[in-house]
């Protein structure tokens, strides 16, 4: 069984422009980019034959060369992460049995996240696409809860059914529960992690179809998959003692840091 993952970078994002480029601090307080940081992640995985950048530009391509990664050059016309992801396997020539979007926004990605979830996809022959989701507690929906009173976007969250096919994806705090929640406490919130893993061919067909009213509105990249009623399988990973969040926002920046030196990531 043959896994390649791609990381999505593009400079030009509406949110965070030049964001694959950000530098991060480790807990020694020496500076990694974003993307960087991402590829390390990659490279830890087990089980994966290729590990690419996928980028439409040429500073975001000189960056990744020089700490060592392979970069694919991909079409600016890439609508999101998954598009990118679909022209990087074709352009490689296919042939992988599964294709992990590790999304440059998401450094402390665990390696266990991606293991499990290319095991939960293989073991769900009726799923097009899988993704991770994280059961919150309750600092981590705190902090949901408090990036959405701030009118910050911060991270998405995920219902699923008894199945764990998804059933919807937002960047709302979803499901609503009125319950205030102790900082190491279990809540019915489950964060959505940053990554998918694809079959080829529902990875292939993606580009083609036409994006949704729900993609539009939220912004979400596999909603598309839903509108087009293909499952969505949610794989729960277990956190084991480490903190997750993705960049979003400039605000993101310290918070990351400090998640990185509490967990003494270098």
């Amino acid at each position: 069984m043959s896994v390649l993952v791609a990381i999505p970078a593009r400079y030009a994002s509406t949110r965070y422009p030049g964001k694959p480029l950000v530098e991060l601090k480790g807990a020694s307080g020496a500076a990694k980019s974003l993307v960087q940081r991402s590829w390390e992640a990659a490279c830890q995985v087990q089980g994966v034959d290729r590990v690419v950048v996928a980028t439409d530009d040429e500073r975001i391509e000189a960056a990744a060369q020089a700490f060592g990664a392979e970069v694919v050059m991909t079409s600016p016309a890439c609508a999101n992460g998954t598009e990118r992801c679909a022209e990087a396997h074709a352009v490689l020539g296919g042939g992988y049995d599964v294709v992990v979007n590790l999304q440059g926004d998401a450094p402390l990605t665990p390696s266990w996240f991606v293991e499990d979830l290319v095991k939960g996809l293989l073991a769900d022959p009726g799923a097009s696409i899988a993704t991770p989701v994280l059961r919150c507690d309750g600092r981590a929906l705190n902090g949901f809860l408090e990036d959405r009173k701030a009118g910050r976007v911060g991270g998405t969250t995920a219902v699923f059914d008894a199945n764990r096919h998804g059933l919807y994806f937002s960047k709302e705090v979803i499901p609503y529960t009125s319950e205030v929640y102790a900082d190491e406490a279990e809540t019915p919130v489950f964060h959505h992690v940053g990554v998918y893993a694809y079959r080829p061919d529902a990875l292939a067909a993606y580009p083609a179809w036409t994006p949704g009213p729900l993609e539009g509105l939220e912004g979400l990249e596999q909603l598309r998959f839903l509108e087009q009623g293909h499952p969505v399988l949610c794989v729960e990973v277990e956190a084991r003692g480490r903190q997750f969040w993705e960049l979003n926002n400039p605000s993101d920046v310290p918070r990351l840091e400090a998640m990185m030196a509490e967990m003494g990531m270098e």
